[in-house]
């Protein structure tokens, strides 16, 4: 099963301040525009791992990031 699928928003939450892409990427949102899947998934023991997620972050970039570094936005609208 995965978390996200393709047209949900998201938001980047890489904690890490020693990880290469946090100064670059923690906090963007951007929107699911494609679902890979490959055999990380194997190699980690957690299926998950097995889903590789394409953000359009909305700046002309995409990124391709696993369930742990994303997050649902919230939906503040009442």
């Amino acid at each position: 099963m995965r978390r996200f699928e393709v047209g949900d928003q998201v938001r980047i939450d890489i904690p890490d301040r020693e990880d290469p892409d946090h100064s670059r990427l923690h906090r963007k949102t951007g929107m699911i525009v494609e679902v890979f899947e490959d055999d990380a998934g194997s190699e980690t023991g957690d299926p998950r791992d097995s889903h590789l997620f394409r953000v359009d972050t909305g700046d002309g970039n995409t990124e391709n990031l696993r369930w742990r570094d994303l997050r649902p936005v919230e939906n503040n609208s009442r």
